[in-house]
């Protein structure tokens, strides 16, 4: 079914609003390719008619809208991905934390997709667990714009492709253990990680505080001016002298002051300051 151009930019328009999501021009060939099967099953005649039902507000609208997200959004993620962050998280982030804080050190997975980033983060912290003797608690909450992808993550089984990206064979018999659906993680990593939905177009004064922030490949899919606006309350959300984590492709703007860079031995990140 093709898709006119009044169609493609009524379509772009309610992403944007929805979801803070760009697309660019002419790409009308990705939008058919993730949405015909979405206007299949919800028995849409046209991609106008599909709008239509995006802008008003029903039980069967929001069932749609919810499913048209999970289509656009990308989802791409792997365990360990920019291996030189959970170095550095492990290595030099969490051991001043640690030595800072007798409480509790939270840590915020934003766009957390299948959970492969926050329960990687559970990896590294049982790892500073086996051999630097117990650390202090840490509990790690991983959010996502998409509910259907939370609750995958929620289930913490992975498939034998899931498992294979980012994972070698001594990691995965470590934390996981075979079961009929895939491979389970281990109760110890899992039960550090919880999960909710969450649109990062949406207040976090809900969220409460956090020690560190992991945020990345996801800001790139965000006009410049929504970038700087979550970025903003993201440094919000942190704890003076807190941590973020972008992409290693992604930087801060210079006007937004309360977090400059820190060159570690491993990687780049941002300190909150002030």
């Amino acid at each position: 079914m093709d898709i006119t151009l009044k169609e493609y930019s009524d379509f772009q328009d309610f992403l944007r609003r929805s979801c803070g999501i760009e697309i660019g021009e002419n790409k009308q060939y990705l939008v058919k390719n993730r949405l015909s099967g979405v206007l299949r099953e919800f028995n849409l005649a046209s991609y106008s008619e599909l709008v239509s039902h995006l802008e008003v507000h029903s039980v069967f609208s929001n069932r749609l809208k919810s499913k048209v997200i999970d289509a656009m959004t990308t989802n791409e993620t792997f365990w360990f991905r920019d291996d030189s962050q959970f170095l550095a998280l492990k290595n030099e982030v969490l051991p001043e934390l640690f030595m800072k804080t007798r409480g509790v050190i939270k840590i915020w997975s934003a766009a957390c997709s299948s959970g492969q980033e926050p329960y990687t983060m559970s990896m590294c912290v049982e790892e500073m667990k086996r051999f630097k003797g117990p650390p202090l608690n840490v509990q790690i909450v991983g959010t996502d714009i998409s509910e259907a992808i939370i609750n995958v993550a929620r289930t913490s089984v992975y498939s034998d492709m899931a498992i294979n990206r980012g994972l070698d064979s001594k990691v995965s018999a470590l934390y996981f253990q075979k079961v009929e659906a895939g491979y389970q993680l281990k109760s110890e990593i899992a039960q550090r990680v919880r999960f909710q939905q969450l649109n990062l177009l949406q207040s976090f004064s809900g969220m409460g505080r956090f020690d560190i922030i992991f945020c990345r490949n996801v800001l790139i899919y965000f006009s410049d001016e929504v970038k700087r606006d979550i970025l903003r309350r993201l440094a919000d959300a942190l704890e003076p002298g807190g941590y973020l984590f972008l992409s290693s492709t992604e930087s801060v703007p210079m006007d937004i002051t309360a977090l400059v860079p820190v060159r570690g031995k491993q990687a780049r990140y941002f300190k909150k300051v002030g």
